[in-house]
């Protein structure tokens, strides 16, 4: 339920209280990642927990272009209310990482334009556009894999991953790990072209996670499903 007029704060208020959150050290460690923010994300989101639904504020917020305003906005508005230019150009707009990935994951996701986004973004000659077109792909292949060329798909990631930017390289590599985690008819295509290609293959991860490198991720998921199975 969203708030009403009389009790929303005005977006001078919410700009006031994000800058009170801010933290030197959190925006140290984000700005390695290429964003530009040092709000505390579970601080933020107790904030759009508080103001619930506000699809006209949430518009306001992402015109300031302030970084942890639009990561606010993209939690407080109603995906399904954004037109598809709309997103298209707020996708543009999206200037820093986690920016782009809410944007992907919380709203276009669940947006009616979603497919005819996928589709244009997926060809598009920008290579941050693009990754999202790919991201979105990802989620069709996982839960809505009916009408996708999926040997298609192997195919343009096999020629096109190695050499592609870090945002777009990542994206289609995810899209490679969930084919092979979730049809086995590809599993075995989706293994050598990851074993081939060995991208992310150097990744550094932390302890008790996964690593990136399609391999090594398809094989772990996969025996998580199977002792789930037995």
């Amino acid at each position: 339920m969203a708030q009403t007029a009389a009790t929303t704060p005005a977006v001078g208020e919410l700009m006031a209280e994000l800058a009170a959150l801010e933290d030197p050290r959190i925006r140290e460690v984000n700005a390695r990642h290429g964003d530009d923010h040092g709000v505390n994300l579970g601080k933020l989101r107790a904030i759009a927990k508080r103001l619930k639904t506000q699809h006209a504020r949430a518009r306001e917020l992402w015109e300031t272009d302030d970084t942890a305003a639009r990561l606010l906005a993209l939690l407080i508005c109603r995906p399904k209310a954004f037109a598809r230019d709309e997103l298209d150009t707020m996708l543009r707009q999206a200037r820093t990482p986690k920016v782009h990935d809410w944007l992907v994951n919380y709203v276009v996701k669940k947006s009616p334009h979603a497919e005819e986004l996928r589709l244009a973004w997926s060809a598009d000659p920008d290579p941050v556009v693009a990754s999202a077109g790919w991201a979105l792909t990802s989620e069709r292949v996982a839960k809505k894999p009916g009408g996708l060329d999926l040997t298609g798909l192997l195919d343009i990631i096999e020629t096109e991953m190695k050499g592609a930017p870090d945002r777009l390289q990542w994206a289609m590599n995810t899209c490679l790990a969930t084919i092979g985690i979730e049809h086995d008819e590809h599993r075995a295509r989706a293994l050598a072209i990851g074993e081939r290609l060995e991208v992310l293959k150097d990744y550094p991860t932390p302890p008790n996670c996964t690593s990136p490198f399609a391999p090594i991720w398809i094989a772990e998921m996969v025996s998580r499903q199977d002792d789930r199975g037995r």
